[in-house]
């Protein structure tokens, strides 16, 4: 399995284990609800920055949201 692709299900996972939907994730980040589900899908490779948004969102550290990726 590919890295985005790995990365896109850690993303679904906290996502889901916080109980938010990708509409709530995309608002809260600022970013669309489509671009969230690209890349929960492994479709898009995402900036650092949009990464960055995504992890306080989810309250994460980047170590965490990348570990065994």
């Amino acid at each position: 399995m590919n890295r985005l692709k790995l990365f896109g299900e850690k993303i679904r996972k906290l996502r889901i284990e916080r109980g938010l939907s990708q509409e709530k994730l995309a608002f809260l980040s600022g970013l669309h609800r489509t671009y969230i589900g690209a890349i929960e899908r492994g479709e898009r490779n995402v900036s650092f920055k949009n990464i960055e948004k995504i992890a306080k969102t989810l309250k994460v550290s980047l170590e965490e949201l990348f570990r065994n990726i």
